[in-house]
């Protein structure tokens, strides 16, 4: 199923192709403060449709991972995997169509690896 994604402002937006199956959260140095929920999906199933000039990236540690977020309102809003490089996590917090409290996470423990 398609989904439309955004940060807070809206200044970027990605559509998704998922079936919100592989929600987890992670206890990494940099989810744990973020606590989002991540759906875990292919980079192919991600499209940047607007405000790819508004993304800024960060990576720490390995510089595998690199994390998104709107430089105006700072929302993170996917990620490229450290262990997966074919893989992305988006953050379905950013999905307005679903309510995220809804759906239960499994747990990643990326801290110990």
């Amino acid at each position: 199923m398609k989904y439309k994604l955004s940060c807070h402002c809206k200044s970027v937006q990605l559509e998704i192709d998922t079936d919100l199956s592989n929600i987890k959260q992670c206890n990494c140095s940099i989810c744990k403060r973020k606590n989002a929920k991540m759906n875990l999906i292919s980079k192919d199933s991600i499209k940047i449709i607007k405000g790819k000039e508004n993304l800024s990236s960060y990576k720490f540690n390995t510089m595998k991972a690199e994390h998104f977020f709107c430089n105006i309102c700072g929302i993170y809003t996917h990620h490229n995997r450290r262990t997966d490089p074919n893989g992305s996590g988006i953050n379905i917090g950013c999905i307005d169509e679903i309510d995220p409290f809804q759906y239960e996470a499994g747990f990643v423990d990326m801290k110990n690896k």
